[in-house]
């Protein structure tokens, strides 16, 4: 008994202790956000003076970050809102709405009467009632110089069929954050973690809320069993069961005064709704098998085809109490929620080998050995067998035999049916490692947009557009192109003089 009651005691400890953190930053922070929100008021003055909806053609967006890209409902559209860019010197925040025609393969901003304040790091889910609706919640916005943070606890819904804004006022919601993840569920939305962070001190939260688009109420959930620690940016997805997953995310911990220690999760749990018992959920942990991915954070998550999670990117950072260095990546993993199974996702590259051998024939003289023309005829070494494994879409591992021609020999000229140096060489196209992208998955296929990386002291932010075709899962195709060292970078300045100029 005595041992029980310890242990009860230790964790209302560990309640109480996280209660007081956040009245801690809650009360740290409240100066802060006083200051902001006069900042925000005056860029919703400015929007103010939209009166009415007007759409025009324009060039792809400027380099993001940690905004919302969404796919159209009903028609074959992208939708872009909100993001940050930071150039060094100053941070930026977003409140346009672009959208991108995929067959058209054009951009256009829509400029909408009384739309949400700007912000990043907000999460948005697509419904498809009543021609289709986008729900915003949450975010944060930051000052110019990144130092300062407001978190929103607003919640919106752009109707795409009207084209119009509306901020739906529900009580009893979440409290201010950025970095959750929200899912549609039914005729729900259900809304996990996150972070709320002030210049000094900051909080992870693990709690669970549900929007009800019916009655347009919130409701607190209270899951039975052990669930997720607090964190922020994981992978939440809902499962062909109608459960919901929980995977990584990321937190930090402070270890000693000014010294901060962060932790990509790896953990991975379920959360099921009991059967008979509405309102009532359950978490469990769960451990799937196959090629789970490597350890990191801000990575981006989609829904695939056939119900399967896609997971791209990320980073995994490494530590050190003055310098802090990432490895960068723009890796594919899908999760099976059928099969409670991780595989790493392979391309299988363009088909180029029906079209070699085509030509490899038609350049023979009659009689000649097929294989001996294809691979340079006689006095040439003999090919290579080379012999790889690839994981398809569904899981699948197939065993793929090449015959590759040995090279020509010195001074030996080249047939001129044969694909050049350059071709043969061409780089892969693929966009480049990167985190805090944007994904969304139309027809089975893939767009990657934006994101950010680092090079050095310097941060990289992206606006490229690159999509891949789930179902063939041959290669990227860049859509939109950009060139890091063409962005502006400006150095960090010690003297107020330097930072007026």
């Amino acid at each position: 008994m005595g041992k029980k009651g310890k242990k009860e005691k230790k964790g209302r400890g560990a309640e109480k202790t996280a209660a007081k953190m956040e009245k801690k930053v809650s009360k740290r922070s409240r100066k802060e956000e006083e200051d902001l929100e006069a900042l925000i008021a005056h860029f919703q003055t400015l929007d103010a003076r939209k009166t009415q909806i007007v759409e025009t053609p324009c060039s792809p967006p400027s380099p993001r970050l940690n905004a919302s890209l969404s796919a159209h409902p009903e028609k074959d559209e992208l939708i872009l809102f909100g993001g940050e860019y930071f150039n060094g010197q100053k941070t930026f925040l977003y409140n346009e709405l672009y959208v991108y025609n995929i067959r058209k393969d054009s951009w256009s901003k829509v400029d909408i009467p009384n739309p949400p304040p700007r912000r990043c790091a907000h999460q948005a889910v697509v419904v498809p009632q009543g021609g289709g609706q986008l729900w915003v919640f949450g975010g944060e916005f930051a000052s110019p110089d990144g130092e300062q943070f407001y978190h929103y606890r607003d919640l919106w819904v752009l109707h795409l069929a009207t084209k119009t804004w509306e901020q739906v006022r529900a009580t009893g919601g979440p409290s201010g954050r950025s970095g959750h993840r929200m899912v549609a569920w039914k005729r729900q939305l259900i809304l996990f973690g996150g972070f709320h962070e002030s210049a000094r001190d900051y909080v992870y939260y693990n709690d669970v809320y549900a929007f009800n688009l019916d009655t347009f109420t919130w409701s607190k959930l209270c899951p039975s069993g052990t669930g997720p620690t607090p964190r922020s940016g994981c992978q939440m997805s809902v499962t062909p069961q109608g459960s919901i997953v929980v995977y990584g995310g990321y937190s930090k911990q402070r270890v000693k005064k000014d010294v901060d220690r962060g932790t990509p999760h790896s953990d991975m749990f379920l959360l099921k709704s009991e059967e008979g018992r509405e309102g009532r959920w359950a978490w469990s942990r769960i451990n799937p098998s196959g090629v789970k991915p490597t350890p990191r954070s801000g990575f981006s998550v989609a829904m695939a085809p056939n119900h399967q999670t896609l997971l791209f990117g990320g980073v995994c950072d490494e530590e050190e109490e003055e310098r802090l260095e990432g490895d960068f990546f723009n890796d594919l993993y899908f999760y099976d929620a059928t099969r409670n199974r991780w595989f790493a996702g392979q391309l299988k590259g363009p088909k180029t080998e029906k079209r070699r051998r085509r030509r490899g024939r038609r350049a023979g003289p009659e009689g000649a050995d097929e294989q001996e023309q294809a691979c340079g005829g006689a006095g040439t070494l003999a090919p290579l067998e080379v012999v790889t494994e690839v994981a398809v879409e569904d899981g699948t591992v197939v065993t793929i035999k090449q015959m590759l021609c040995a090279p020509h020999a010195a001074g030996r000229p080249q047939p001129e049916d044969e694909d050049s140096p350059e071709e043969a060489g061409s780089p892969v196209v693929e966009p480049s490692p990167r985190s805090n992208a944007m994904l969304a998955v139309k027809h089975g296929v893939l767009y990657v947009y934006g994101g950010m990386f680092e090079a050095g002291d310097r941060q990289v932010t992206l606006s490229d557009l690159y999509c891949l075709d789930l179902h063939k899962m041959e290669e990227w195709k860049a859509l939109v192109e950009m060139d890091p060292e063409t962005q502006e970078w400006l150095e960090e300045t010690d003297s107020d003089e330097d930072s007026d100029q």
